[in-house]
């Protein structure tokens, strides 16, 4: 494979900024094509929460203007380079617009920026001017979800005439399609971009309104989703589509989905730096530890024949709390103890305190977003449950598979990919799937799981299938790399 030019545009990646997957998967995949040996440069706002101190990164001594609102808007850039290989980091600086401190949403109000449109319109620009002020020419431009999505529609059109970006490809990867950078009508004008693009029907027209997804899918020479089961759900209904289904299915020849891999070095129980007690496949003792000094810390009591399950997760209906709360009197009835982990809907926050007061010793509660206890909760759980209406990719059912933590998931989106039903009868398979979304389904898996577990010689078994199971990123960066050079070898 020649070596390639990728540049990579997101509103986050791990470890600088991270709020969920997309962090995960911007912090991981850059490093995977450098050690293909392409060259890979990445962009990121530079918000507040940022300490580039740490990592001594350089103020290029240089400004990038571009047009906001009527008005030329500064950006400086920050820049890191890695050590060992062919990438950068290059975060652009702008105090009014990154300087907050929250990412998408106003802390103080529990609500998204009001001006998040021209913020990332801001950032989308700034990434491509500054390519001109680097002298740095990409030969791929891959940009993640709704915040980067005005780069490929600034490629084809306000750059189309410019002979630098002459030849540079695009692709997009969504994420998640619920979220879509949707904006009123009236603020159009303040993304400075051709009239013609917004009408009825038009590439960023969204029932009257302004969508930036929807114009990086009209305008994208490729795109991919996080699953290959999420990239035939999108096209399928305009439920599961989002009210996007048919611009996708007009874009299927060039829509493909590739599996998220996860980073080994980070999450896996014989490497894990977070946990008390490491362990691997020939010696899980240090799972039951980890166990037993977590249910301490939960304030639970230590019961050997009870199985534990966990959750970690943002609590609103995608991630299927509504099936939780319906079936919460049902569950905890039965010989169970649960950790949760996450924030998310106040109801869901108040109704999940409610069965803790209710079931003191069954279930423990953190409203709050804890990496060091995902970690702890991930390696002393039997069980995790994660019973999501959709799931583009998922990536917590693949970390509990290589920490034997057998998971419970629905059939949906790339939970269906990556976790097998089992199998009673020949022993195969590596967690418990259930297809109708409803709380008897779910309950059905779990009666399954808790009937295994009391069997110790299957169930360990069960566990070992899963964590042989091998979801790194390599694979996945292949992919990434054949679809980036049969794009490039295509012009």
């Amino acid at each position: 494979m020649d070596r390639m030019r990728i540049l990579i545009a997101a509103s986050e990646a791990a470890p600088f900024a991270k709020t969920g997957g997309l962090g995960d998967v911007v912090g991981a995949l850059p490093k995977e094509l450098a050690k293909l040996g392409h060259e890979v440069v990445v962009f990121l706002p530079r918000y507040k929460s940022i300490d580039l101190a740490r990592y001594r990164t350089q103020r290029l001594d240089w400004t990038v203007t571009v047009p906001i609102a009527g008005r030329n808007f500064g950006a400086q850039l920050e820049s890191l380079r890695d050590r060992k290989l062919p990438l950068s980091y290059y975060f652009v600086h702008n105090e009014p617009f990154f300087g907050r401190e929250g990412i998408y949403v106003d802390p103080s109000t529990g609500s998204d920026y009001v001006d998040n449109d021209q913020r990332f319109s801001f950032f989308s620009r700034v990434v491509l001017e500054s390519l001109k002020q680097l002298g740095w020419k990409p030969d791929v431009v891959h940009v993640h979800d709704w915040q980067a999505g005005l780069m490929p529609v600034l490629l084809r059109t306000v750059y189309s005439a410019d002979s630098f970006f002459a030849g540079i490809k695009s692709v997009l990867t969504i994420h998640n399609l619920a979220y879509q950078g949707v904006f009123p009508r009236e603020r159009f004008t303040d993304l400075a971009l051709p009239e013609e693009l917004f009408y009825a029907t038009g590439p960023l027209e969204f029932y009257e309104k302004v969508n930036f997804l929807k114009g990086a899918i009209m305008f994208s020479d490729r795109i991919t989703t996080v699953s290959p089961n999420y990239a035939n759900e999108i096209q399928s209904s305009t439920e599961m589509g989002s009210g996007l289904d048919g611009v996708l299915r007009n874009r299927s020849d060039d829509l493909v989905g590739i599996l998220n891999g996860v980073d080994y070095t980070v999450w896996s129980p014989s490497r894990d730096k977070v946990i008390p007690y490491r362990y691997h496949i020939p010696n899980l003792s240090g799972k039951r530890s980890t166990q037993v000094e977590l249910l301490n810390n939960a304030g639970l009591p230590v019961r050997e024949r009870t199985p534990v399950i966990g959750m970690i997760t943002r609590l609103v209906d995608q991630k299927g709390l509504d099936l939780v709360i319906a079936a919460g009197e049902r569950l905890f009835q039965r010989d169970v103890q649960m950790l949760i982990l996450g924030t998310g809907e106040e109801r869901y926050h108040d109704q999940l305190m409610r069965f803790q007061e209710q079931f003191p010793d069954k279930l423990k509660v953190w409203l709050t977003f804890d990496d060091n206890l995902a970690h702890w909760i991930e390696a002393g759980s039997d069980v995790f449950l994660m019973p999501s209406r959709f799931e583009p990719c998922g990536l917590n059912q693949m970390y509990s598979l290589k920490y034997g933590t057998v998971p419970i998931v629905h059939r949906v989106g790339g939970l269906a990919d990556t976790v097998e039903d089992y199998d009673p009868e020949t022993g195969q398979g590596t967690g418990f799937v259930f297809s109708d979304y409803t709380p008897e389904a779910m309950l059905s898996a779990i009666d399954r799981a808790i009937e295994l577990f009391a069997r110790k010689r299957p169930w360990t078994k069960l566990m070992k299938t899963g964590m042989r199971q091998d979801f790194s990123w390599a694979s996945s960066a292949e992919k990434y790399q054949k679809l980036f050079g049969n794009l490039t070898r295509s012009q």
